[in-house]
Formats: C-alpha cells, structure tokens, sequence
C-alpha cells in the first residue's frame, strides 16, 4: 500500500517553494520524468509524462500520467511481515480558464494499486487585484478512497478527504515577493494501514513482546499555514525561503523551514541549491511498546507518527539545450535534481538489534532521491 505521505512528497518536492502564480494560464509545455527513491529499505521509482496546451487564449487543458514501482523491506516490512513489490498508477486531467484577471481550475486525479483506489476533484480560483500587484486564490479538493487487503477479498473500506485552501500572493518591491497560504484537510474513514502492528510487552513471548494490529480513529481534521517569500538578485539569481506550520486533531505539530538559491551560468546553465528543516511531535496514540495488549482504545506504531526530524539536502541542474531547428519546438531543456534526506526518531526503536523490549536503539536512516526530466516548450 503506497499512500501519500513523505516518500511522495520527497520525490516531488522542488528545492523550495514558490509563491501562489498569478492569473496567468501555463506555458505550452510537455515534460517527461524519471524519478527513484531509495532509502530505508524501499526503493520507488517510475517515469512520469505531463503535457500542457493553450487554446483560444482563454483556455488551457492538460494531461499527466505517472508511475510508482515499489520494492519494500522497510524496518516495518521485515519485522511483521515479508518484503513485496506492487505497482501505482495515476492519471489526471486539468482544465483552466481566464476571464480577464480571473483564472478557474479544474482538474480529476485518479490512482490505483492493488489494494488502494483513491479518486479526487480539485476546483481552485485566483484573481489579480490592485494592478496585477496581488493575487487572491481559493480552493476546495474531494478524494473518495478505498482501503483494500491483500489476501481478504472482503476487506474492502472507504475513505473520504477534503481539502479547504486560501493563498494569498504578494509583490512587494520589483525583486520581492512573498506569499502566505491556508489549507485545512478533513479526513473521514479507515485512516489506518491494515498490514500495520503495533507491539506490547508480553513476558510469555521468546523476544519479551507481542504484535497486535494498529487502531486509529476514523476522523482527522489537520491545518497548515505557510509563509514563503522569494528575492530576486542581480545576475538573474535568487534567493527563496518559506516557513510551514502544521497541526492536526491527533496531536501532531509539525514545522519545516525550506531555504534555496538559484544561479544561472552562462546563458544556458542555471544550478539550484537548497536545504530543508521538518520537525514533528508524535500523535497522541502512538507508542514504541505498549505496556499491554489493549492498552488504550486507539494503538498506533507507525514511524511517520512518531517524534521525529528531517534534514534535506538539494541540488540541481538545468541545461537549456541548443536549438534543433524544428518550428513546433521553442525551447528545450534537461534538468537533473538530487535530494539527500537524514530521517532521525526519536522514540522509534531498531527492534532487529535485540536486547531487552524498549532499550533498543533509536532508528534512523539516509535517502536518495533523483529526478531526471526533460522538458520542452512549443
């Protein structure tokens, strides 16, 4: 089961966040990716392709299909269950259109796996205010997902998400803008992972504990606020920085500080740097070792909700390549970006070392994240 959370976001992240864009439609443009994560005993990766086309000059659709091959024998994998490879396939479509300094967006995602389905429906709209100076956007997704079990054809559960949005785009001088954004996610259904376990003490077991399965609650509503800025130097380079609070109903609080530079070199290079900071306190049901089995009504021992950091590392590279003489194609470009990730937990014990239950030492491990993508303008 590969659902959104950090691996996701650590293979699509750029090296740091822009502002909300203004009403203006997207370039003509087609992209194709190859991307690959490893790291913790996982590895993902696949290729993706994206095309966007303007029409009317008022209009503008666009298509994207994208791929995860997994291979897992993560810390979890390998100590309640056996290592397994799956496949994830997602489609979306989007529409937008501009009506004068107003853009509306619409757009349709759906992926599928073996034993996850999720479909959702985005609407978003912007408009420029205050002689193009400011820039206002809104925004509302609905997800309908469905839980399944490998190996119970009659574990079948749904899921339904939705996410609330409001950003607001600033330029403040002629080499600064900035941003700020809102979003609240509410989160209704089987929320938990139905291969997951959490472990208790239990002095009639060989090893000192026992497994039972993870219990969520079936509501979670999470807010987010961001502050994110972006200042333009001399020689076309730039700096960027953004500030993320995160809160949820589950006891989480969560911040990331991402900061980044772009450099152009000659009139064809362009090299991008970056670091980002996350820092989260675990959910109020999450434990290492339960004292007993039942020990509470909701059990949770998944990592991702556990007290943990992460540093990241970015780098990256753009070469606009030469004209080749074709009329469709404008301009063309390769870029490549590697992102190095050090995940740290702080009450997440490395149950393979052994040793008495609770004393283990803490886990932690590196990532390595690539994107190759190749993107072209006509």
């Amino acid at each position: 089961m590969l659902r959104p959370h950090f691996l996701a976001a650590a293979l699509l992240a750029c090296t740091c966040a822009l502002p909300a864009r203004a009403a203006v439609l997207p370039d003509d443009r087609a992209d194709v990716l190859y991307h690959r994560y490893e790291g913790g005993g996982v590895t993902i990766d696949g290729p993706s392709v994206l095309v966007r086309k303007k029409f009317a000059e008022k209009y503008s659709v666009s298509a994207n299909y994208y791929v995860d091959m997994v291979s897992s024998a993560s810390i979890d994998v390998v100590t309640t269950a056996s290592p397994y490879e799956e496949q994830r396939d997602q489609a979306s479509l989007g529409f937008d259109m501009l009506n004068g300094k107003t853009q509306y967006s619409v757009s349709l995602t759906g992926s599928d796996e073996n034993d996850y389905t999720a479909s959702t429906a985005s609407f978003d709209i912007s408009q420029d205010l205050f002689g193009d100076l400011t820039n206002v956007s809104l925004g509302f997704s609905r997800g309908w997902d469905e839980v399944r079990k490998r190996g119970d054809r009659e574990f079948e559960e749904p899921v339904d998400r939705r996410s609330y949005r409001l950003g607001l785009t600033q330029i403040v001088t002629p080499t600064l803008m900035m941003g700020l954004a809102y979003e609240t996610i509410t989160d209704e259904g089987f929320l938990n992972n139905p291969y997951r376990s959490v472990r208790y003490l239990d002095p009639d077991s060989p090893a000192g504990f026992a497994y039972q399965p993870e219990v969520y609650p079936r509501t979670r509503t999470s807010n987010a606020a961001s502050l994110n800025a972006r200042y333009f130097l001399p020689y076309r380079a730039a700096l960027s920085g953004e500030y993320r609070w995160f809160t949820d109903t589950w006891g989480i609080d969560a911040n990331t500080v991402r900061l980044g530079y772009t450099h152009p070199v000659g009139p064809r290079w362009v090299l991008e740097g970056g670091y980002r900071w996350y820092d989260q306190s675990a959910a109020d049901f999450y434990s290492d070792l339960f004292p007993r089995r039942d020990f509470q009504n909701f059990l949770a021992r998944d990592k991702e909700l556990s007290t943990f950091t992460s540093h990241m590392l970015s780098l990256g590279a753009t070469y606009e390549l030469p004209s080749f003489g074709w009329r469709f194609l404008q301009r063309s470009t390769v870029n490549l970006f590697y992102d190095r990730i050090r995940f740290e937990y702080d009450d997440f014990r490395d149950v393979r070392a052994g040793g008495t239950p609770g004393t283990e030492p803490l886990y932690g491990f590196d990532a390595n994240v690539f994107r190759l993508f190749v993107s072209g303008w006509f």
